[in-house]
């Protein structure tokens, strides 16, 4: 078979006829340029929006930050950090923060606590649980502004509220001062902030839930496993990847509140309830006074980086823990 082969090729130089060959392809970096073009240039929209949105008011900011800008006149000086110096040696401003990052903390640590275990009971099979679903859905349905200005009349601190009503008629109690004591006031923007997002959190929590074989559960059961033990060592580590994104939703949402503590007390009584949105929107726009407000937004940022950061390195090592 060797020596025919090399007949053959002897034969084919004779004859001067060239051997068969198969077509030239595109060299493989050339297509994996190609290809890494096509997917830059499909980026460049994205790069484009994120420039013009959020970088270049980035970099203004930083700048206004430093200066006395009111943003009715063009004329601007550079005062260096005494923006910053005020924020701090203002108790608005700090109270603001205070209370922003109480309110953050406590609402993302309730609404996890009291949202998994209803997530496990909606799961069940019972009697009207579509039912039941929606009406803890429900109060995420309408704003925030909207369950504030409801909730005034229902916490309202004279002996006409819904609640101090009730109090009175039932147990002779006189009115509680829900919005108007310092510390009542803080405790009942969280509890409404808590109920108006708990519904929300336990069907996120639920959809997570849908997608666990039963097998675990029947697997479970026969070893003889309490329905304890199964929600700390079944449930519990498999909604570890859904703590994450509903603490990190409440977080952002608790950080950046505005509307609820505005609509429900105005940020009063005093200046308890103020949230640093509402510090922001007041001095800095309202009074016209743009270089105080972009450094308060500056700090703002920072702030919700360092607080995002904490939690997202605390939840996926609780996911590793878990694994």
């Amino acid at each position: 078979m060797a020596t025919e082969t090399s007949g053959l090729r002897s034969e084919a130089r004779a004859t001067g006829a060239a051997p068969s060959a198969r077509p030239a392809r595109p060299p493989a970096t050339r297509r994996g340029m190609r290809e890494r073009l096509v997917t830059q240039a499909f980026l460049l929209p994205i790069a484009v929006v994120l420039v013009v949105l959020f970088l270049v008011p980035l970099a203004e900011s930083v700048y206004y930050s430093f200066t006395d800008y009111s943003g009715f006149s063009p004329d601007r000086h550079w005062i260096g950090l005494a923006n910053y110096r005020a924020i701090f040696t203002d108790p608005t401003m700090l109270g603001g923060l205070g209370f922003t990052l109480l309110y953050a903390i406590a609402t993302t640590v309730v609404v996890t606590v009291l949202a998994i275990p209803l997530a496990a009971v909606l799961n069940r099979r019972f009697l009207g649980r579509n039912l039941v679903r929606a009406a803890f859905f429900f109060p995420a349905v309408p704003s925030m502004a909207i369950l504030g200005l409801v909730w005034t009349f229902v916490l309202s601190p004279l002996s006409s509220g819904v609640i101090n009503s009730v109090l009175g008629h039932l147990f002779g109690v006189g009115p509680v001062p829900w919005l108007s004591d310092n510390d009542l006031a803080k405790v009942s923007v969280i509890l409404v902030g808590v109920w108006a997002q708990v519904g929300w959190h336990a069907v996120l929590y639920l959809a997570y839930l849908q997608s666990v074989p039963k097998d675990y559960y029947e697997a479970a059961t026969i070893d003889g496993a309490t329905p304890r033990q199964q929600f700390f060592r079944i449930t519990l580590p498999l909604l570890a990847p859904a703590m994450t994104v509903s603490q990190f939703l409440l977080l952002i949402n608790g950080l950046r509140v505005y509307d609820l503590p505005f609509t429900l007390t105005k940020g009063g009584p005093g200046y308890s309830t103020y949230t640093l949105t509402q510090v922001l929107v007041q001095r800095g726009v309202s009074e016209g006074n743009y270089g105080l407000g972009a450094a308060l937004s500056m700090l703002f940022l920072l702030a919700v980086a360092a607080v995002l950061s904490v939690q997202l390195a605390a939840t996926r090592r609780l996911e590793r823990r878990f694994r």
